[in-house]
């Protein structure tokens, strides 16, 4: 596929129950050294989250299950659900995308639209696709193409003082590979892969450089 130079390292998700999602966040923040901030709720997909904007486009989204019916029907809804019911956790790794066309030529459907109102009102939407194949195997990532401006990028929405370093997931290197048509290390630049193994595949941990300087991992 001839457009993986053009993907990035959107966001990775961070799966917790509504009963833990408070004390997630005000973890996350602490740790790393910054401000993770209300992001609005997803009314189709059935979840909201919350935003730790990151250093290169890039962001941090600790996300929940709402007690709404699309949460049970959306697979983005489903996955975090189950995530969250296994006990919280790194729910999977996101890659941007300049157009999803090739992507749903290749994997045979159409992308899903998404929306996400945010606490000042502004609708934020995008179009992806793949979560239905996260379902099945969490070490994969799922694409996004946004179509919103630019400038309202979840990334940009504070100055951003931490970065992702490092992403260690536990998969099938060759078939991650293949998903994201020939290319591990393209959507990454800048955050090396660290192949691990584990008794579930999926994103283990992520490494962070805080703004002090200090690699943290959480996992």
């Amino acid at each position: 596929m001839g457009n993986h130079t053009f993907m990035r390292l959107d966001h990775v998700s961070y799966a917790v129950s509504n009963s833990r999602r408070v004390a997630t966040v005000q973890r996350l923040g602490p740790q790393l050294g910054g401000s993770v901030h209300d992001g609005g709720r997803r009314p189709r997909l059935g979840t909201r989250n919350f935003v730790l904007p990151l250093e290169g486009g890039t962001y941090v989204e600790v996300v929940a299950a709402l007690d709404h019916p699309a949460s049970d029907k959306a697979p983005f809804g489903q996955a975090v659900r189950r995530r969250a019911e296994d006990g919280g956790g790194w729910l999977g790794w996101v890659v941007s995308v300049d157009d999803i066309a090739p992507l749903e030529s290749r994997l045979g459907r159409p992308a899903a639209d998404g929306h996400r109102v945010r606490p000042d009102g502004f609708d934020l939407t995008w179009k992806q696709i793949g979560v239905t194949d996260v379902l099945e195997d969490p070490s994969l990532p799922f694409f996004i193409q946004w179509t919103s401006d630019p400038s309202h990028h979840p990334s940009l929405d504070e100055p951003a003082h931490i970065a992702a370093v490092a992403c260690e997931i536990a998969g099938d290197k060759d078939r991650i590979r293949d998903y994201l048509g020939g290319d591990v290390a393209s959507p990454v630049e800048g955050s090396d892969i660290q192949w691990v193994e584990a008794e579930e595949p999926g994103l283990v941990a992520v490494h962070f450089r805080t703004a002090n300087g200090d690699v943290v991992r959480i996992d």
